[in-house]
């Protein structure tokens, strides 16, 4: 089961900033943090397997559609081209894959992204942004799915994944 979830409140801006004002990037209502600005009519999609076995690397793809006319003002003035970022919310147990566990194929998709922890206590929650829109209106994320076997209190059930996406700053225009 995979729910998208996205609200509108106070801009925050990009996940990354968004942690610096919360402990935790989803709201009792529900809304991602990181998606509080006024872009957040548009949606973002995630795409990822339907059946996962314990112990592997899988993709978890997020489209961020992006009107590439809209620029973003930036501190000093001047416009540019919209930048993105995605929080992703899986549940315990599944976490970032470590280098070594990403295949080459999988590597090549990544690019040079640098993923990062929420929080340093919480590997479930991943954030990436700002990074630039046009280059990445696509963003895989590698999962390492848990192992119940060396973990027992992990059961590989049905999971939702929350994802909130991001377009820009506050202040944009179109061009």
């Amino acid at each position: 089961m995979i729910y998208i979830i996205i609200g509108a409140s106070i801009s925050n801006a990009y996940p990354t900033f968004a942690q610096q004002g919360y402990e935790n990037p989803r709201e009792v209502t529900g809304c991602i943090v990181c998606a509080n600005c006024h872009l957040v009519n548009k949606l973002v999609d995630i795409e990822v397997p339907q059946v996962v076995l314990p112990d592997i690397v899988f993709e978890a793809v997020v489209r961020i559609p992006n009107d590439m006319q809209l620029k973003q003002v930036l501190a000093n003035g001047k416009k540019r081209a919209l930048n993105v970022g995605v929080v992703l919310i899986l549940l315990e147990g599944f976490e970032l894959a470590s280098p070594d566990r990403i295949s080459p194929e999988m590597k090549e998709k990544i690019g040079n992204l640098s993923f990062q922890n929420y929080r340093s206590t919480k590997k479930k929650i991943l954030v990436i942004g700002p990074v630039p829109g046009k280059r990445y209106s696509e963003i895989t994320f590698p999962i390492l799915s848990p192992d119940p076997a060396s973990n027992k209190d992990v059961h590989l059930l049905k999971y939702p994944i929350y994802v909130g996406g991001n377009r820009g700053w506050s202040s944009y225009t179109k061009t």
